[in-house]
């Protein structure tokens, strides 16, 4: 990120709401992603429920205050008036028409990103994931303020809010005029037909300007240098003590995880959900309604890491597990796995959980620990 300037919103105030509705439909499902027609369609076949509305809703939420202050202008329809209305705000939609009937695409959002900066709104806020920011980034540049709502799967880009609360709070005080940096921030997103091979390809695509304060914006996500495979190696040995012989476990995405199953002998997907028991893999590159499932069999445990520079143990590329999964899985039976180095990286944020479900955010909150080494754990603080 590259800090501007300090900035407050002048005159009255106009906030731009646009919705992408298929954003994260991917992710309970076990899909990696949510980009193109087909993917979505499998999505929806397996039982997905989009939840970008719902995202969008508890930013609105605490705009609420607001609401008899500031024009809202949307884009039409399911990109954000639908949602509005809902939110009890009376929103001005812009004279869009969608490309596709009932079909959203990327030339919708792009087009209402363009339509929004015409108007003059002094902020745009976007609910959605890499792929939507890119479509933001592509319409109206880096040189307008604009903020995200975190909806998809993966969220690399740094241009969004931790969470959709996080992003309503720093969008009220923006439009309040209250002084805040704005800073130029990250648009990266990944290849996802390689994400989805165990291939993680990342690109910078641009930057986006964002109001800016530390606690309440993610920061990009930075990737696993192979340097650190020794520490990972060790965390996996603790890791392996600390398994209960007949307990099941969970195991997230990612490097350090997959140091577990290659010192068990078996094969990990590096971006799925996999579920092994000691010296067994039971599933490979599980969704939500599998490992409800299995959970109706057996109790589970849940072994999983933070992302790198981010910190979010929860809620990003790993929806798969559910707030309903949570629910059923003991506390104590949560092993949280990180590289030192990657704590060193948060600079004393805490780590964060993002599940979409409020009640079970305050469920993982407070402090957990976390194994950093062989013998080697710290005691951390875990917030929403």
């Amino acid at each position: 990120m590259r800090l501007l300037a300090s900035f407050a919103s002048k005159g009255p105030m106009q906030l731009g709401l646009i919705v992408n509705p298929i954003a994260g439909i991917g992710g309970r499902v076990g899909l990696k992603g949510s980009d193109g027609a087909e993917i979505q369609r499998l999505a929806l076949e397996l039982g997905a429920i989009p939840l970008a509305g719902e995202r969008a809703a508890a930013a609105l939420e605490v705009l609420r205050p607001l609401a008899g202050e500031m024009e809202l202008l949307t884009a039409p329809g399911p990109m954000g008036e639908d949602v509005a209305r809902q939110c009890g705000f009376v929103p001005r939609p812009l004279p869009l028409s969608l490309k596709k009937r009932g079909q959203t695409t990327a030339e919708d959002t792009r087009q209402a990103a363009r339509a929004m900066r015409e108007a003059g709104v002094n902020l745009i806020l976007f609910a959605g994931g890499d792929g939507t920011a890119r479509d933001i980034y592509e319409a109206i540049g880096n040189d307008f303020p604009v903020l995200g709502i975190p909806a998809g799967v993966k969220i690399h880009s740094a241009v969004y809010a931790v969470t959709p609360r996080s992003a309503g709070e720093l969008a009220a005080d923006f439009l309040r005029g209250r002084r805040l940096r704005l800073q130029e921030a990250e648009v990266l997103d990944l290849d996802e037909d390689s994400y989805r091979a165990g291939r993680i390809l990342t690109r910078l695509y641009g930057y986006l300007t964002i109001p800016y304060r530390r606690e309440a914006v993610q920061n990009q996500k930075v990737p696993t240098p192979e340097s650190e495979a020794v520490q990972a190696q060790a965390i996996a040995a603790e890791v392996i003590e600390q398994m209960q012989p007949d307990m099941a476990y969970l195991l997230g995405p990612g490097t350090t995880t997959r140091a577990v199953a290659e010192a068990l002998g078996l094969p990990k997907t590096l971006v799925g959900v996999d579920i092994i028991c000691r010296g067994e893999l039971l599933a490979a590159d599980v969704g939500e309604r599998q490992i409800l499932d299995m959970l109706d069999q057996r109790p589970l445990g849940l072994i999983i890491t933070p992302t790198g520079g981010q910190g979010f143990l929860l809620g990003r590329g790993n929806q798969q597990i559910s707030p309903d999964v949570i629910r059923r899985i003991e506390r104590k039976n949560i092993l949280v796995i990180c590289l030192a180095s990657k704590i060193a990286m948060l600079r004393g944020r805490p780590l964060l959980v993002d599940t979409g479900d409020s009640e079970t955010d305050r469920l993982l909150s407070g402090y957990l620990p976390v194994i950093t080494g062989y013998h080697e754990k710290i005691i951390y603080k875990v917030a929403s």
